[in-house]
């Protein structure tokens, strides 16, 4: 089974210079790969490579997500000769999150599986590409089983495996694991785990981009340590705040560890775990699972 990281480029100097010392750390884990995010429309492209070019100099590999958003197929072909020549030659294809207000990727391609046909079609071998599984159906797709069909396109374009959404619904997890391998996907899974630290965070990240179900134990962890009058209120009212706080991270690091041992059971191919470019929280979430143990 694999083990990564996944990280996002630093809007500013000083982050940048702590992600160096954040890889250092996460790669006495020895992960098989960390990916690296861009912002939505390409925002940090550049940001994106020097991560990448980070990941390297620890001696690891690099995933660069890549997008369709804004990209015209000639574009595509300079960027992506352009990570090959620094050395990376490892790909997450996506359509993007679209930015706000457009209606669609404004380039050659709106779907990530054409995007896998063309890096295909144009560089053959060259990548080792992964592409995103929903497990709960992605939230613009009109149906689960669209959705798997897709997939299953992506595989038949060239993809090489697959990395999944979160998901906390662990009975759905396991109907479309079933469902991609009856539709004949055997792409390997390598199933994305977001830490569950912070209480407006969780809340947020299931609602905002992905419409994913938060689990009877996961909202009984919210409601506990709920924050009145609401978790997003930056000087809260409520006098138990810091101690809440405290609370639902502890509680929630135990949650993502169970969370990944049932996972472990279930045969995928590997555990991507959304490290926040922080490392102390995600080193002990590691410790305490025991799935992993540094150098």
């Amino acid at each position: 089974m694999t083990f990564s990281f996944e990280l996002f480029p630093p809007k500013t100097d000083k982050g940048m210079e702590n992600l160096r010392d954040t890889i250092g750390h996460l790669c006495e884990f020895r992960p098989d790969y960390f990916s690296i995010t861009y912002g939505a429309g390409g925002t940090n492209a550049g940001r994106n490579m020097d991560v990448c070019r980070m990941v390297l100099d620890a001696g690891t590999v690099p995933v660069t997500h890549f997008t369709c958003i804004g990209n015209t197929r000639e574009e595509i072909r300079e960027q992506l000769r352009s990570y090959l020549d620094q050395g990376v030659d490892h790909m997450l294809a996506l359509r993007g999150d679209l930015p706000h207000g457009w209606t669609g990727t404004g380039g050659d391609f709106s779907y990530a599986s054409d995007l896998v046909a063309f890096v295909r079609r144009e560089f053959g071998s060259r990548f080792e590409i992964a592409v995103a599984g929903s497990p709960e159906g992605h939230i613009q797709c009109r149906s689960l089983e669209a959705d798997i069909a897709v997939l299953k396109q992506k595989q038949d374009n060239g993809a090489d495996y697959i990395m999944t959404q979160l998901c906390w619904d662990m009975e759905q997890f396991k109907r479309w694991l079933d469902a991609i391998r009856r539709a004949g996907i055997t792409m390997p899974v390598d199933v994305g785990v977001m830490p569950i630290l912070d209480q407006a965070a969780t809340i947020n990240m299931a609602l905002s981009r992905n419409g994913c179900v938060m689990d009877r134990d996961l909202c009984r962890i919210i409601s506990r340590n709920w924050i009145f009058p609401n978790p997003f209120v930056s000087d809260p009212s409520d006098a138990e705040a810091e101690d809440k706080k405290a609370r639902f991270r502890e509680e929630g690091m135990e949650y993502t560890i169970r969370q990944i041992d049932t996972y472990r059971t279930l045969g995928i191919g590997g555990i991507h775990l959304y490290a926040l470019n922080k490392w102390k929280d995600v080193s002990e979430i590691i410790g305490r699972s025991g799935m992993r143990t540094r150098v």
